[in-house]
């Protein structure tokens, strides 16, 4: 699989110095490749960095100017910039990302955005539906947790325990949360790259992003969303399972939904080629 971010000289001469110049993109450490090219902005989920998407930038910086961030608290982000308060919900990340696309002056721009990133950005989309044109919500779930009446995926105290576990065993937790999300059927080497990029987020503050991703409930919030938006479901996800797809194809007014053949919770890790396949032509259509 080719490589991103393993030249720090590479990345500067592909990259806009604007971090350098506001304070959003600063916070945020938000990285600009390429330009003169429609923009395509990459929201992670949970306790991953921007470098998540390495497997796919290559491919899809020859077609779109990319625009990468860190949620504050993980990667190169500005960790004295968070508060406690402001990001005690989701609606705190997605103002973050309402103001990153207003630093770098982008309307009507297309977004990529994997697990709860997907859900920061349809927070987003419904504050200022004017700043995006399509989402692409890879592995995405309004609610993780099991109700009655709803198959979220996870039961509320096999959370509890494994927010638990992230106070007592931090990298315990890493490499045991990271080989559930990926699946059985993923390769270690897969697994530990996840569990890796969970041990470079600050603990403290990844715990908290913990319990505020996995039990925020926004399956109120889907009917509002007026974008078209692009499905990603695989298989074995025990995030996101197949009937929390249904859900969402269900209760978003203009979605799609595309059954991959890769499994697990991470197809932009495990499976980059058919993730980039499955979003080509919705993307395209923009074009």
């Amino acid at each position: 699989m080719p490589e991103f971010f393993t030249s720090s000289s590479s990345q500067s001469q592909n990259s806009s110095s604007a971090s350098t110049k506001h304070p959003v993109l600063l916070r945020n450490n938000v990285t600009v490749i390429g330009e003169g090219k429609p923009p395509l902005l990459l929201c992670n989920g949970f306790g991953c960095d921007q470098r998540i998407w390495r497997y796919m930038v290559p491919a899809l910086s020859a077609r779109y100017q990319l625009i990468l961030f860190d949620q504050v608290g993980s990667g190169g982000s500005d960790r004295t910039a968070y508060d406690p308060q402001k990001y005690a919900t989701l609606s705190g990340y997605a103002q973050d990302v309402i103001e990153i696309c207003q630093a770098l002056g982008l309307k009507q721009t297309a977004v990529v955005a994997h697990s709860v990133g997907t859900m920061i950005v349809l927070l987003a989309a419904i504050k200022a539906p004017q700043l995006f044109s399509r989402i692409v919500m890879v592995a995405p779930s309004p609610y993780y947790i099991n109700e009655p009446g709803y198959h979220g995926g996870i039961d509320r105290e096999d959370m509890n325990q494994l927010l638990h576990l992230m106070e007592t065993d931090y990298n315990g937790w890493a490499d045991l949360f990271a080989a559930l999300l990926m699946g059985p059927t993923t390769p270690a080497t897969v697994s530990q790259e996840l569990a890796t990029q969970f041990c470079t987020t600050d603990c403290s503050i990844a715990r908290h992003f913990a319990e505020v991703s996995f039990f925020a409930d926004n399956r109120a919030d889907l009917p509002h969303l007026q974008v078209p938006t692009l499905l990603l479901q695989c298989t074995q996800d025990v995030a996101a399972p197949a009937e929390v797809g249904e859900y969402l194809l269900n209760h978003l007014p203009q979605a799609t939904l595309v059954m991959m053949q890769a499994t697990g919770h991470c197809p932009h890790l495990s499976a980059p080629m058919e993730t980039l396949a499955a979003m080509e032509s919705f993307l395209a259509q923009d074009n």
